[in-house]
């Protein structure tokens, strides 16, 4: 039960970013590095004084993250931010999710994971169901929108491949924070004439940096030790679904029979993939 309520609560907050980022730049409330670089330095200013209220003493560099995974989690977040100026929500949610699904996946295949037929079936339903909630009635993506929102999408596979060996999920997130800082000050200098800032954009990065990014990886580090690679790239097909509901909560988006269909096949998808293993070893042994 822990493990499937620390996996929705960070489901729930990539959702948030999507909804959080698309706010900021759809409305060009911010620019996209100035969104970045706040969503970041929120990010550690919280996960920094969570180390200190918790007191954790971290003396030992296998717990305070990477370099490769800090430049995972940079590569995500810059990408993804110029990527949702010209994508929707619904849009940039499928393709970077779907480009997390084939890096995990390929991955896991490569390195020996063998799937059940169960778990074939519902990798191939959830699928189904992701396409289906989000193509139908949906103009083709920009293609630059497209590529970068895909890198995004690896990037982030790469940096949940990284998490799985952490022994302290608040540390090593704190650290991959903090050492984006360089990558940060180098692309701001890069981009500094066309700094574009509003009361509004800086709050939602914030808000996005300090709880959907910060907190939420946290918690998604955490919930990585007790699921596997496969598991873990299904069971983020939820979030194109979880966004596309806050999507009918802000944006008074009406509910269709369609999202509830294509809701159902990926649910029952990701739920064969997550029982459909552990139910034939138990029949087995």
């Amino acid at each position: 039960m822990k493990t499937v309520v620390l996996t929705m609560l960070a489901l729930i907050a990539f959702a948030g970013n999507s909804i959080l980022c698309r706010l900021a730049l759809g409305d060009n409330a911010i620019d996209a590095t100035s969104f970045t670089a706040i969503r970041l330095i929120s990010g550690i200013v919280v996960l920094f004084v969570i180390l200190f209220i918790t007191k954790s003493n971290v003396k030992d560099d296998a717990t305070k993250g990477s370099w490769k995974a800090s430049l995972m989690l940079f590569i995500y977040a810059i990408t993804f931010s110029y990527a949702y100026i010209s994508l929707e929500t619904g849009v940039g949610a499928l393709i970077l999710f779907g480009s997390v699904q084939i890096t995990m996946i390929l991955t896991g295949i490569f390195l020996g994971n063998r799937l059940h037929k169960i778990e074939w079936l519902g990798v191939i339903t959830a699928f189904v169901g992701f396409v289906y909630l989000v193509m139908p009635g949906v103009s083709a993506p920009p293609l630059l929108g497209f590529i970068l929102m895909a890198i995004a999408g690896i990037s982030w596979g790469f940096y949940t491949l990284a998490g799985k060996g952490s022994v302290n999920p608040l540390s090593d997130t704190a650290y991959n924070f903090l050492r984006t800082l360089p990558f940060l000050i180098l692309i701001l200098a890069l981009t500094f004439e066309h700094t574009s800032l509003t009361n509004k954009g800086v709050m939602l990065a914030i808000a996005s940096g300090g709880l959907t990014s910060g907190i939420g990886y946290t918690i998604w580090y955490a919930a990585l030790k007790h699921i596997t690679v496969i598991q873990a790239a299904v069971v983020q097909l939820l979030v194109p679904v979880l966004a596309t509901l806050a999507g009918i909560i802000f944006a008074r988006e009406i509910l269709s029979l369609h999202f509830i269909i294509s809701s159902i096949m990926i649910l029952g998808g990701v739920l064969a993939v997550i029982l459909g293993k552990h139910y034939f070893v138990n029949k087995q042994t």
